[in-house]
């Protein structure tokens, strides 16, 4: 069910898509186009991280507004005049740029659109008759039209802004967030094993795939990005609940097909070795034998292991399938908090340079 082919240029990444914004959004209004739950709210953490504190932030689920909640008419004593008073959620009183995300713009309530449309503006961008501070940005966000979850935009208002559409993230991509995000193991070994579960309903051959929105064939609960990640609470806290608690979370969270699968993840997650025994007696310890327990044991080691005791858990792997083992190289490497982990052991270094054909 996989479908690895990407449109270059017709579609972005979260990653690409953060770059674009912070490097123009000074000047071109973009507005970011993604079927739900794949992560476009997250583009402001991400700008953060970019930009630094030479901005203010500002983020707004404009459906959630009122007209009330933009600002209010105030009287100017001095001039005998009535003036916009903005409200201070928008951060343009902080006399320093600020960058204004406008979530899910495209399911605001018509008014509140029209009174936040002069943020749009390319010459003279404003909240009522104030502007805002040079070189602040706006971007916008709302789900694809094909996705009919009520998304509408006026013609004017497309005129002045430039569309992005953003790809979901594919099980790689997802991965590489994962580890650095404590998702739990048990959630990352999954998706590991199930690639397809983050496919995207746009790519047109995912009609036998249980696990996804598809708004052709609706469902109260789908995989995403973000119900992954809320997956993960009640799986890391499974036991402080019942087992019949756990898979009704996650039925509510992930959908029933997904939540079944991934439960059977769970059992491999509890019939492993402890890590104390891999790492205290790393030749005899008990090796998984399932791939999914495998998976699980895998990702569960990225998130686990330290200076201490990377080099016994090199000699565990070393008995598990090839396959596995570049599994782990390629994830601990490309995560920030644990890379030098690996790469400060020898071990780790000596495996790399006999294993490069494998990775």
């Amino acid at each position: 069910m996989a479908n690895t082919h990407i449109s270059f240029g017709s579609t972005l990444d979260l990653e690409e898509t953060a770059q674009l914004i912070a490097v123009c959004g000074d000047v071109n209004k973009f507005f970011l186009r993604g079927e739900p739950g794949i992560g476009k709210s997250s583009i402001m953490r991400t700008l953060k991280e970019i930009l630094g504190e030479r901005y203010a932030y500002a983020y707004i689920d404009v459906s959630t507004l009122d007209l009330g909640d933009i600002g209010f008419p105030g009287i100017n004593h001095d001039e005998r005049v009535a003036e916009f008073f903005p409200n201070v959620r928008f951060a343009i009183h902080r006399n320093m740029p600020v960058v204004i995300m406008l979530d899910e713009f495209t399911k605001g309530m018509q008014p509140v659109q029209n009174m936040l449309h002069p943020l749009l503006e390319a010459d003279n961008p404003r909240l009522g008759d104030k502007p805002l501070p040079p070189g602040s940005i706006v971007f916008l966000t709302g789900n694809l039209g094909s996705d009919g979850v009520g998304d509408t935009l006026k013609a004017h208002s497309i005129g002045r802004i430039t569309v992005i559409d953003v790809r979901k993230p594919n099980a790689e991509l997802w991965l590489g967030w994962a580890v650095n995000n404590d998702i739990d193991p048990v959630i990352m070994a999954w998706v590991n094993q199930f690639p397809h579960c983050l496919e995207s309903y746009t790519s047109g051959d995912q009609e036998g795939n249980p696990y996804i929105f598809n708004p052709k064939k609706p469902n109260r609960s789908y995989v995403s990005p973000r119900s992954l990640a809320r997956a993960s609470n009640p799986v890391s806290r499974r036991d402080q609940i019942t087992p019949n608690a756990l898979v009704a979370s996650l039925i509510g969270t992930l959908g029933e097909a997904a939540a079944r699968d991934l439960h059977a993840y769970v059992d491999y997650q509890d019939q492993l070795p402890l890590w104390s025994e891999v790492v205290k007696n790393p030749t005899k310890a008990k090796l998984p034998e399932a791939p999914g327990a495998c998976a699980v044991m895998i990702f569960g080691a990225v998130t686990k292991v330290t200076g201490e005791t990377i080099d016994p858990w090199m000699t565990y792997i070393a008995r598990m399938e090839p396959e596995w083992q570049a599994v782990f190289a390629v994830s601990i490497a490309k995560n920030p908090q644990k890379q030098g982990v690996a790469f400060m052991s020898r071990a780790f270094r000596d495996w790399v340079l006999k294993n490069e054909d494998i990775l």
